[in-house]
């Protein structure tokens, strides 16, 4: 099943990394439910969404709009760009850019889902992105991010006993991503830089300097913990086998109900 996977070699895996991606992206059935995303709060209402999950092909948020640059398909059709589907018979689906200006009017959703997606992309598209998503935050609206935290991989790297990296060989293995991965924790450390591909990776202080250059300076940032936060409904979304790699951070926009 994985004989020409090279743990060594990230350029190469390139390909096999897509395949999985392609067969997370695959699904039974696909319906059109509305032909252009919805722009305004009231449009959102009418769908029943208060929210967005972005990097999410499935949102399980019972009110939520999940999304992501990557399409989803069956065998014999494919979503693009703009309109909102139904996937499944049950979540809803549209599929955008974050590197582009969100479609999406100001003030208009309640909160934003975003876990591990910002490690994915330049340190100037997450600043953008996080720039477009305090524009449609409605006031008191959530932002609740969730990454890769370099300070936790330093600290297993530093750990004698490597329970950290022995955690996350494991998840690995779970998740059915190649064979078992090298025990070297040199090799684990330099994992999480040039694997699944990872453009940039943040501790707390770097997740609240974008967030700062992203004009975040009114909002109540705090640090969280797995699914603890303001809303439940939407901290219920981190999922449990990236609990232990991951920061929580939530960002609160101002002139909500007090």
């Amino acid at each position: 099943m994985f004989a020409d996977w090279d743990w060594e070699d990230p350029a190469g895996l390139e390909a096999r990394t897509d395949a999985f991606t392609e067969n997370l992206a695959r699904c039974a059935s696909i319906d059109t439910v509305r032909p252009e995303v919805p722009h305004t709060h009231g449009d959102f209402q009418e769908l029943g969404v208060t929210g967005i999950e972005f990097a999410a092909f499935r949102t399980r948020h019972p009110h939520g709009l999940g999304t992501d640059l990557v399409g989803l398909h069956t065998d014999h059709e494919a979503t693009s760009p703009g309109p909102v589907y139904r996937i499944d018979g049950a979540g809803l689906f549209t599929q955008l850019d974050i590197g582009r200006p969100l479609p999406f009017a100001d003030h208009s959703v309640d909160w934003v889902y975003g876990e591990h997606l910002i490690e994915h992309v330049p340190l100037g598209t997450a600043v953008h992105w996080l720039a477009e998503v305090r524009r449609i935050l409605r006031p008191g609206g959530v932002l609740r991010l969730t990454t890769p935290d370099l300070a936790r991989y330093i600290d297993g790297y530093l750990d004698g006993n490597e329970q950290f990296f022995r955690r996350h060989r494991r998840r690995l293995r779970t998740m059915r991503v190649g064979p078992p991965m090298p025990e070297r924790r040199a090799f684990m450390l330099n994992q999480i830089f040039y694997h699944f591909g990872h453009r940039w990776i943040y501790d707390e202080a770097e997740l609240r300097h974008v967030l700062d250059r992203a004009g975040y300076h009114e909002f109540a940032i705090e640090r969280r913990e797995f699914q603890i936060g303001v809303r439940p409904d939407v901290a219920d979304l981190d999922t449990a086998f990236r609990k232990d790699e991951s920061i929580y951070l939530e960002a609160v926009a101002p002139g909500g109900p007090h």
